[in-house]
């Protein structure tokens, strides 16, 4: 009896979907504010060498985080800035950003300057 109850468990686990832990609700809160952000400053982003409206890259970057979350790969808002917001998945390119014609800056670089300004409120 007990070997086939010590079977049934052991099953159990290998069949169970694998747990999905959401990032903390600080971590959510700021990832969001920095979505909201990207979309709202009507600046433009260079993705794999063509340029995208604020509205196109958040819409990228969100589903890149909802990515990432289901893979357990987010626990900070670095770590959404550094996986999902640094650069190309695919290409590796680094991800630009543009605001009102002016010079350019990394999209790492310039969210980690306003999550920096966030957390000084």
């Amino acid at each position: 009896m007990r070997l086939i109850m010590s079977s049934i468990l052991i099953l159990g686990f290998l069949l169970a979907p694998t747990a999905r832990a959401e990032p903390a609700t600080s971590v959510q809160i700021e990832v969001n504010f920095l979505l909201g952000y990207v979309e709202g400053t009507g600046c433009e982003f260079y993705r794999n060498g063509s340029w995208y409206d604020s509205k196109a890259a958040q819409v990228h970057l969100r589903d890149k985080y909802k990515y990432l979350v289901a893979r357990n790969l987010i626990n900070t808002t670095e770590d959404f800035i550094a996986r999902a917001a640094t650069e190309s998945s695919f290409s590796g390119q680094p991800y630009v950003v543009r605001c009102n014609g002016g010079a350019t800056i990394t999209s790492s670089q310039w969210l980690r300057d306003e999550l920096a300004r966030l957390r000084t409120y």
